[in-house]
């Protein structure tokens, strides 16, 4: 069953934002480059994209699937906007898609 995987925030300040989420709630973030680091609870996790051109302008909920290709035809056949084609990222590959009323999510399968 598709469910949300994690939420993604955007960083400019990445360090900053590493040491407010350790301090605050005491999470543990994996680095996936200079610009990205995650929680990896295996539960929904959170995501601090320090990279603006990839940042969402806002939190974005990201959707784990079985099938993405299958997931992709489901959006565009009720309305969806795809905003972001579908990239391979370390750990797996999604999209980005506006619902109806604007707001921007992501379809991810995970490698």
């Amino acid at each position: 069953m598709a469910r949300p995987s994690f939420i993604e925030l955007p960083a400019a300040n990445l360090e900053a934002a590493k040491r407010f989420y350790t301090q605050v709630f005491g999470w543990e973030l994996a680095e996936f480059g200079p610009s990205y680091a995650c929680t990896m609870t295996g539960d929904v996790d959170i995501g601090l994209q320090g990279d603006i051109a990839e940042a969402p302008p806002a939190p974005l909920p990201v959707i784990a699937v079985d099938d993405l290709e299958a997931a992709l035809v489901a959006v565009i056949a009720a309305g969806g906007r795809i905003v972001k084609p579908t990239f391979s990222f370390p750990g797996g590959r999604r999209f980005h898609f506006a619902d109806p009323n604007g707001n921007e999510l992501a379809v991810l399968v995970a490698d």
